[in-house]
């Protein structure tokens, strides 16, 4: 059996099986690849050159054990690798801190923010950082500046730490534990946010995939914004004059067009539309009623 009729044969199972994809891959072929690459020890990009590979009988048991997995327990590929990439960037990742597949990254890789940016852009901070990929996207994107990493979760955070010395980063980025932006220090000239926001109805009806995630990461209340609504009101205080806020919110946008229309933003293109990631600058949030006060230093 060649590779890639090991793949079609696995990607048929795990159609059968109905189970469910977005974290990393969005079909049953592409996740199939995914296991049986990572189960023969063969780069995640190498299928064209390895497809006509014949398999021996020890790596197709392998591979057929890795996707039975998968079925049974239903968790993301990524949890049972213990590796995800975004923006072709690897980052370690186990059950302590949800997958990461932001958006946000793109935005980050493209450039697209970076009109928004200037020389004076030196200090971000990403919120509800889970396993840090946005920090050290971020840190990787500007290697001026430094980064401050906040999350709730202690748990999260220690597979942040793994990721920032992974990538050698130890020394430009901080992880900071505490409730939004409470642990937050001084003013920021950029702030990134993947929070949680899925809204309850959403939450009830997730697949076991993302149950398999910390739920804290993902509950956004009734309407989604629940964690929003608190980081809208704090932040400007948090912002430097020229500061800009890049938010993702999924697909939630008529809940937070809903729950905030007087907010001015800007909404930026990704893969999935531009209906998942938004930039607000400081003015605009100021303008719209919030926070009361200049940055704090």
């Amino acid at each position: 059996m060649t590779l890639l009729e090991l793949i079609e044969a696995q990607a048929a199972r795990l159609s059968e099986a109905g189970v469910s994809f977005g974290h990393g891959t969005a079909n049953a072929f592409d996740e199939a690849a995914w296991l049986a690459l990572w189960a023969l020890d063969l780069p995640l990009d190498a299928l064209d050159e390895h497809e006509a590979d014949v398999v021996d009988d020890a790596g197709r048991a392998k591979t057929e054990a890795l996707v039975a997995e998968r079925i049974t327990t239903r968790k993301p590929a990524a949890y049972l690798t213990r590796e995800a990439w975004l923006q072709g960037v690897p980052f370690y990742v186990d059950e302590r801190a949800i997958v990461p597949r932001s958006f946000i990254a793109e935005v980050l890789a493209d450039a697209t923010i970076d009109a928004w940016l200037s020389d004076q852009t030196t200090r971000v901070l990403d919120l509800c950082t889970g396993n840090g990929s946005l920090a050290v996207l971020a840190a990787m994107a500007w290697p001026e500046v430094s980064v401050d990493a906040i999350d709730l979760s202690a748990d999260a955070l220690a597979v942040a730490a793994i990721n920032v010395e992974r990538h050698g980063l130890q020394d430009r980025i901080r992880l900071l534990q505490g409730d939004g932006l409470a642990p937050a220090q001084g003013a920021y000239d950029l702030i990134l946010c993947n929070p949680p926001y899925v809204n309850s109805a959403s939450m009830a009806a997730l697949p076991d995939e993302y149950r398999a995630e910390p739920e804290l990461a993902l509950a956004g209340g009734d309407d989604g914004m629940d964690f929003i609504r608190r980081l809208l009101a704090d932040a400007p205080a948090r912002m430097s004059a020229q500061a800009v806020l890049v938010l993702e919110i999924g697909n939630e946008r008529a809940f937070f067009e809903a729950a905030f229309p007087q907010l001015e933003a800007a909404w930026l293109e990704t893969s999935a539309g531009e209906d998942q990631v938004l930039l607000l600058t400081r003015e605009a949030l100021t303008a719209a009623g919030f926070g009361t006060t200049g940055a704090s230093a």
